[in-house]
C-alpha cells in the first residue's frame, strides 16, 4: 500500500476532487500521489478492453497514471502538481479530442 514517507505538518492542504468525490491532499504532491494517499489504487481504464490501470513508475515515463484534470484529458498525474479545487476524473479509454475543456 502506498504512504507517503513522512508525515509534513508545514504542507498545506489542499481540497480536490475526484469522480465527485472530495478529497484532500498536501501542497507539493502531485496529482498521483494525493490519489494514492487517499486509498485510490485506479486512474484510468485501457481503451480496448476497459481494464482498470493503475500508476505504475510515478515519474512520466509510462503513462499509467493519465486522468482527466480540469475537463482536459490525458495528463500524466505524476507530473502535474495538486492545486487547490482540482476536479480529477477517472479517465475512461482515450481522450476525445473533439470535446472542448469547460
Amino acid at each position: 500500500m502506498f504512504r507517503p514517507l513522512r508525515e509534513r505538518a508545514d504542507a498545506a492542504a489542499l481540497a480536490f476532487s475526484f469522480d465527485g468525490q472530495a478529497l484532500s491532499g498536501r501542497a507539493g504532491d502531485s496529482v498521483t500521489a494525493a490519489l494514492l494517499a487517499n486509498g485510490i489504487v485506479t486512474c484510468r481504464q485501457t481503451p480496448v478492453s476497459g481494464a482498470p490501470r493503475a500508476p505504475y513508475c510515478l515519474m512520466g515515463v509510462c503513462f499509467e497514471c493519465l486522468v482527466v484534470i480540469d475537463g482536459v484529458g490525458n495528463r500524466q498525474g505524476c507530473l502535474v502538481p495538486l492545486a487547490e479545487g482540482m476536479r480529477i476524473e477517472t479517465q475512461h479509454g482515450r481522450r476525445n479530442l473533439q470535446e472542448t475543456p469547460g
